[in-house]
Formats: C-alpha cells, structure tokens, sequence
C-alpha cells in the first residue's frame, strides 16, 4: 500500500500549478513594488503638464 502511494503521481499535477501560480504571484508583487514609485512619478507629471497645457 505505502509503496503504491509512493508511485502514485496524481497529485503531483496540481501541486506544480500551485507552485507555478504563487511564484507568478510573489515576481508580480515584487515588480510593482519595484516600479510603483516610478510609475506614480510619471502620473503625476503628466498629469501637471494637462493642468498646465488646460490654463
């Protein structure tokens, strides 16, 4: 029985798409963290530059 437990592949599908789908979701995370800042930056800038093109 431990030994046909053992061969029994299974499972071994969905724990590779789990794993697959948390270290999307972590590399995700870390790049808007990374770019966050940036990309508010740049927001704000063009968003100044509408105010200022609108006077």
């Amino acid at each position: 029985m431990l030994l046909k437990f053992l061969q029994d592949t299974n499972g071994s599908t969905a724990i590779e798409y789990s794993f697959i789908a948390a270290m999307t979701g972590i590399i995700a995370v870390g790049a808007i963290t990374l770019l966050g800042g940036e990309v508010g930056g740049m927001h704000n800038d063009v968003a100044n530059q509408v105010v200022n093109a609108s006077k």
